[in-house]
């Protein structure tokens, strides 16, 4: 049972909304579950696989790709929204699909694609994300896209808050299909966007760990993940294991500790808001003027601090920032080619490319390399570039 906050099956205007194009409902899925279901089985979902979090795909199979990033997201979400009793299948659904619209190798090709774009429409992985759902995955006779709920688009649109300046794409699709860009998202899209920011402090900690780009000595000061450093020390101490046994566990424990405090806080201070503001509606969510599902004041600035020395002493680590030059390189040179001559597009891209007018082709070519994993920009731009290479 739901809450009177949460975003219902039924019952416009709090609740179902429906879809652009109208289908028969399912006997025996919710709207939100189908549209689980279309997330995970589309092009897109599947090609988060290779594709980079932090480190590129063939730096390691242990770290996480946007695949995983995309599951432990969800698996957070859903935790927080059954405490909370908000949709569980509309926040998992938010939750999985938040990056659908990233490029191959991480906020470094999202970069690349920004500049080269910049001029032509412009490009960023949350519009990005939206043009996969709307228009590019071509799975069904009836519609381009996979024809998800309003509820599910309004939070992918909305899940880091009001959008005050919308991209082109997004403000051709609000036409048609009106998302209340100006206005909050629903709790279960608020909560998928925090869940975000708890699963990647969490394993992104973890990744630099496990890399070697971060020490335990590096972390002991910052604010709640050195507390649960020490605990963990601690409990291994009065084990009694082997120090080179000690390493592994101590770095699974923190992390699981720091994940846990942060969900927890999460759900607790969200109550605490929830009964401030007293919402009788998913509605009074949306209009609250503020964002309702949100970390104490305290933990806000334990989360600072910790984004603040990830980006400092892992995003911004020599050979992460070797990579990330290497990769923004190969995306720009692969845009340029094929927006010089789309001649050398595939098929049936090449066709349509010719059809189009400069603008047209370059999005054409962006949504392509936006489309790719690690590894094919990587065989393409080889292909491209390399005369050793067959085309």
């Amino acid at each position: 049972m739901v809450a009177i906050y949460a975003v219902k099956d039924s019952g416009f205007p709090s609740g179902y909304r429906g879809r652009l194009y109208p289908e028969v409902e399912s006997p025996v899925r919710s709207p939100w579950q189908r549209d689980r279901d279309r997330v995970l089985h589309s092009a897109g979902f599947r090609t988060l696989q290779y594709k980079t979090q932090v480190f590129i795909n063939h730096e390691g199979d242990f770290f996480r790709t946007r695949l995983t990033h995309s599951l432990e997201v969800a698996q957070i979400a859903r935790s927080i929204a059954r405490n909370l009793d908000l949709n569980e299948d509309l926040t998992e659904t938010v939750a999985l699909a938040h990056d659908l619209g990233h490029t191959p190798f991480g906020h470094a090709g999202e970069d690349a694609l920004a500049l080269a774009m910049k001029d032509w429409g412009g490009f960023d992985h949350n519009t990005q994300s939206l043009r996969l759902v709307t228009a590019l995955e071509a799975r069904y006779h009836a519609f381009d896209g996979l024809n998800l709920t309003w509820e599910a688009l309004e939070g992918l649109a909305k899940h880091n808050g009001p959008v005050k300046r919308p991209t082109p794409y997004f403000a051709e699709y609000d036409a048609k299909h009106h998302l209340d860009l100006q206005s909050h998202a629903s709790a279960e899209a608020q909560v998928a966007a925090m869940s975000d920011d708890i699963a990647y402090h969490g394993h992104d900690l973890d990744d630099g760990l496990r890399a070697g780009l971060l020490s335990f000595e590096d972390i002991e000061d910052l604010p709640l993940v050195g507390d649960a450093l020490r605990r963990s020390r601690d409990m291994e101490r009065q084990i009694g294991r082997e120090a080179s046994d000690q390493a592994q566990r101590v770095r699974h424990e923190t992390i699981r500790v720091v994940i846990n405090q942060l969900a927890t806080d999460l759900t607790d201070q969200t109550r605490r808001n929830l009964e401030a503001l007293n919402p009788q509606s998913a509605d009074d969510i949306r209009h609250a003027g503020y964002p309702v599902v949100a970390f104490s004041p305290e933990m806000r600035e334990a989360n600072k601090a910790i984004r603040k020395f990830l980006y400092a002493r892992m995003y911004r680590h020599w050979r992460v920032n070797r990579m990330a030059r290497k990769a923004r390189i190969a995306v720009r040179e692969i845009f340029d080619i094929l927006s010089e001559d789309p001649g050398l597009l595939p098929d049936p891209l090449r066709g349509r490319a010719k059809a189009a007018d400069d603008v047209q082709r370059r999005r054409l070519v962006a949504d392509y390399i936006a489309g790719m994993t690690d590894r094919f920009a990587m065989e393409e731009h080889r292909r491209l570039t390399d005369l050793s290479v067959l085309g």
